[in-house]
């Protein structure tokens, strides 16, 4: 597939590296030559420099014969007029835009059929800010991705000394988790993928990732001695889109104050918001998370645009008392930086945002795409059909399916009911099946056996 990606930035930069390693054509566009260097040293990849919403910029790109534009620029404006640019002169390529900014967001006739032609519209804040929000739902795991419309869930925990999974084989856990319905996907250790079967033992320090209908997660988490006292006092550091999202979004059933440090920025955001307190100051000054009373608070939320603030602000509110932490980092390559702050959760906006763009890239009928484990693991949600292909899994029983080891069936919807899964049971013309690949260089046997009819 020619994939051409408007943006060269964070967001660019980390799609480009998903796609390039998949065999796609991939060209970048970007006015800014050190950005674009950078990638080609990095991805065999073609890029050129120029305004992404320039048609002899497009043209010079390839766009007459390019099968797919994503469009991530910092500009909204420049990301939707490379859109209406693109379909005014070109019939083909399928449009994705990233659009930041709520103004725009709120109006749906906006995007409509008669209004600006984009296919596909993300909102990385959105994603982010949903992200964080399943994060407060449910204190104790790493993280939370939603599934079949909502009904299922797929969560992580951390292996503790002494815990309730520490040294249990996966074949006694399964006994606890209720009807089939419950599933062990995968376990990491150490950052690596670790085989997953009955006879596995879980071990301190591992992430454990389980699959579990919406309805049961809380149960499970109890279970398992990892649901935590619910979150009511929250500080969130940073009032950018995010940071105003996320208050929006709990302000009515928490209590939520933000810290920002510029002081426009505070006042509009403080004339949008109803019951949040917002505070003109800097996140990591220790007098005012303590004037704050940051002891008492359950959730300390580092969302500022800058890793470095949210890496700092975090690990200082955790040292003076803070309950839990969640910090915001652009860079994965920070992760590192973590061992010995204590900070409880790093959320990814890049890991999050890529799910919602890699569903419109994969092959097979997919409806759902979480990107896990830093982009080298994907948990996906496929449609069954029986294409006429021998590889389609409709009509076979679940032990007769062989899937490559490192692909793990963690659900299956079948008319908006997840099923419990057996050994015999039978697949059947648009079940929804959640599956995690441990490496997604397992993805193709996953796109092949969940082909469309059409293909």
């Amino acid at each position: 597939m020619k994939i051409l990606i408007l943006g060269a930035g964070i967001t660019g930069s980390s799609v480009a590296e998903a796609l390039a390693s998949e065999e796609n054509d991939i060209v970048v566009v970007d006015f800014r030559t050190d950005l674009l260097d950078a990638l080609k040293e990095r991805f065999d990849i073609a890029t050129v420099t120029g305004n992404a919403a320039h048609p002899s910029v497009l043209e010079q790109a390839g766009i007459s014969n390019t099968d797919m534009v994503i469009a991530v620029t910092d500009r909204d404006e420049t990301n939707m007029l490379a859109c209406l640019i693109i379909n005014s002169l070109y019939s083909k390529p399928k449009t994705i835009a990233r659009v930041r900014a709520i103004d725009y967001l709120k109006h749906p006739r906006l995007f409509s059929p008669n209004g600006i032609p984009v296919d596909i519209v993300i909102s990385p804040e959105q994603i982010v800010m949903n992200a964080i929000r399943n994060l407060i739902e449910f204190p104790g795991v790493l993280q939370v991705s939603e599934f079949a419309s909502g009904l299922v869930r797929l969560f992580s925990v951390k292996v503790i000394a002494n815990g309730s999974l520490t040294g249990k084989k996966i074949k006694t856990i399964k006994d606890r988790l209720i009807n089939g319905k419950t599933r062990i996907v995968a376990i990491f250790r150490n950052g690596e993928p670790f085989c997953v079967n009955g006879e596995s033992t879980i071990e301190t320090g591992d992430e454990v990732f389980f699959v579990a209908p919406r309805k049961e997660v809380r149960r499970v988490l109890e279970e398992l001695g990892k649901l935590e006292a619910p979150i009511k006092r929250i500080i969130i550091a940073g009032g950018g889109h995010v940071g105003k999202r996320l208050a929006l979004a709990l302000e009515d059933k928490h209590q939520v104050k933000i810290i920002e440090k510029d002081m426009r920025r505070a006042k509009k955001i403080a004339n949008d918001l109803d019951k949040t307190i917002v505070l003109v100051g800097d996140c990591a000054d220790e007098k005012l998370l303590q004037d704050e009373s940051i002891e008492d608070t359950d959730l300390f939320c580092a969302i500022t645009d800058n890793d470095g603030v949210n890496i700092i602000s975090a690990s200082l509110a955790k040292s003076l008392g803070a309950r839990k932490t969640i910090c915001l980092l652009n860079h994965n390559s920070y992760l590192k930086l973590l061992h010995g702050t204590n900070i409880d959760v790093a959320v990814l906006p890049n890991q999050e945002t890529l799910g919602s763009i890699l569903k419109h890239v994969r092959k097979g009928d997919v409806a759902e795409v979480s990107s896990l484990c830093g982009g080298t693991a994907e948990a996906i949600e496929a449609i069954a059909h029986h294409n006429g292909r021998e590889d389609s899994v409709v009509g076979k029983r679940v032990d007769s399916v062989k899937f490559p080891d490192g692909i793990v069936i963690g659900a299956l919807i079948r008319n908006h009911e997840v099923i419990a899964i057996h050994h015999d049971t039978v697949f059947k013309e648009d079940d929804h099946v959640i599956m995690f690949a441990m490496d997604k260089k397992l993805i193709p046997y996953i796109e092949q056996s969940f082909q469309p009819i059409s293909s």
